[in-house]
């Protein structure tokens, strides 16, 4: 999924990594996979920060020093989620639905391991940013991905994927919102997804967790998911309230998770979850007692997307957006990396000057319509959703759409096959589609937007189109009672947004 993880620094080695049991993987001590010690002028630097802050304070408006930065943007980092096809795929073709549920619930779990060493964030995208990505699957399938940084203050990523031959739709909008504690620093975590199984005409609503770094200011930095998430699924009467468990000063163990599956009205208990997001995760039958493994995260290998080449990409795609600053990360070179952030923040704070992003309104995504009876009802806390009919009554149609809406794939790929080559900002030659591993239905009833709109606006100040937004909705109840996010008080850090000047 996505958070903080590496920091440059001595770090210890990971006992995951030898392949031992999850017990064996998670003493009381702290595992060196999750902690970071900063060197001592990274440590000055970020102690004279820090001391300008109050416990409580907002850090959305924070610039952290580059050596906090994972070499990729925000809106890549969302495609963890969905980084285990073994997974994914198969849901939706379960035909018993508490299987069916369950299997869910593995694929949830099955994303939070995926983080680069230690204590690190993504790169916050700027407002108008974009991603696209794919995935070829081992049965001859795809999955598309397609992303937009919908707001920048507060922070928005809006994102859709799917996986048509498969029936599997995500929307989903993550709202992270960052926080000083002292010694440790949070980021909570807010948001939406809602993943549609199109052949059953099922959904699931899905929240995640808060994330946390101990250790800001003294002792070793440790990376931690805490607080309650919830799965939901009203079509099919399922819920689960998935705990991930912060260590107490006197008990407990690092990674923990703990939950029930259940009946949303009864709540009758039907599953028991237990053991480590980052190891060894268990689930029991309560009718039969008993338990099984349900997803060994220790032996697991992660599926990255593929992008087109930097030569196609538009300027305000990611990869190409902060090549500079993330080539500079990858050698380690802070000084080039915080020149080249610096001149990309710089450059959003004038078009902010130029153009109220009040009045701004996103490329790929629109407002939802969550009212009843409309396309999106009881879906409102996703914010936005893909601007697009993504509708078709086959996998190829809905394809096509895609392709049609955004240029997702090389287009050394869409050549032949009577696609459109969607614009780009270079005219260079279409190269092989770059392999990036990070280093260290409901229906819209919006018209389709053709490439030649897209690549009009293209440009970095065109992102600001003259329009006036659409009001806001009112949240609604997910299809039964409100979903609630239940936070721990924690002591304890992920995702910094930077200064908006």
């Amino acid at each position: 999924m996505v958070g903080l993880g590496h920091l440059h620094g001595n770090r210890r080695k990971s006992v995951q990594s030898e392949g031992r049991s999850s017990i064996e993987s998670h003493p009381d001590d702290v595992t060196g996979d999750d902690e970071t010690v900063v060197d001592e002028e990274q440590g000055s630097i970020l102690s004279h920060i820090i001391s300008q802050l109050r416990p409580g304070a907002d850090l959305s408006r924070v610039t952290l020093p580059t050596f906090f930065l994972e070499p990729r943007s925000m809106l890549e980092r969302i495609t963890n989620f969905m980084a285990h096809p073994e997974t994914l795929l198969p849901m939706a073709d379960i035909d018993d639905p508490v299987q069916r549920f369950v299997s869910v619930v593995k694929f949830y779990l099955s994303g939070w391991h995926i983080k680069p060493p230690g204590v690190k964030k993504p790169l916050n995208p700027i407002l108008g940013e974009v991603y696209y990505g794919y995935w070829d699957y081992k049965d001859g399938t795809r999955g598309y991905y397609i992303s937009e940084q919908t707001s920048h203050h507060p922070p928005k990523s809006s994102y859709f994927f799917m996986a048509p031959e498969h029936h599997i739709r995500i929307d989903g909008t993550l709202k992270p919102r960052s926080k000083f504690l002292g010694n440790s620093a949070a980021s909570m975590m807010e948001g939406l997804a809602v993943m549609h199984f199109l052949n059953r005409n099922e959904r699931y609503f899905v929240t995640q967790p808060n994330m946390y770094a101990r250790g800001v200011l003294f002792g070793k930095m440790k990376y931690e998911l805490g607080d309650h998430s919830l799965v939901k699924c009203p079509e099919t009467g399922l819920e689960v309230d998935l705990e991930f468990k912060t260590k107490g000063w006197v008990g407990g163990k690092y990674d923990e998770i703990g939950g029930f599956i259940k009946e949303s009205q009864s709540q009758k208990k039907l599953f028991e979850l237990s053991g480590f997001w980052n190891g060894e995760m268990h689930i029991k039958d309560l009718h039969s007692g008993k338990k099984t493994l349900l997803f060994d995260a220790t032996r697991a290998r992660e599926t990255y997307p593929s992008t087109r080449p930097i030569a196609e990409q538009e300027e305000r795609e990611s990869q190409r957006l902060w090549q500079k600053c993330t080539e500079a990360l990858k050698r380690k070179d802070q000084n080039t990396a915080t020149d080249e952030k610096s001149r990309i923040e710089d450059r959003q704070r004038e078009e902010a000057t130029q153009h109220n992003e009040a009045n701004w309104e996103p490329r790929l995504f629109r407002r939802v319509r969550d009212g009843p009876g409309e396309s999106e009802e009881g879906e409102g806390q996703l914010d936005f959703v893909i601007n697009a009919n993504i509708n078709g009554k086959t996998p190829k149609e809905q394809i096509s759409q895609i392709l049609d809406f955004a240029p997702v794939l090389p287009r050394s790929m869409l050549q032949g096959h009577g696609k459109p080559e969607h614009s780009s900002q270079t005219q260079q030659s279409a190269a092989a589609p770059q392999h990036h591993k990070p280093s260290s239905s409901s229906s819209s009833s919006h018209p389709v937007v053709s490439s030649s709109s897209m690549s009009s606006r293209s440009g970095p100040l065109k992102q600001f189109a003259h329009t006036t937004p659409a009001p806001k909705q009112d949240l609604h109840d997910l299809s039964g009672p409100k979903v609630k996010r239940q936070d721990s008080i924690t002591d304890e850090l992920d995702e910094f947004e930077d200064a908006k000047g």
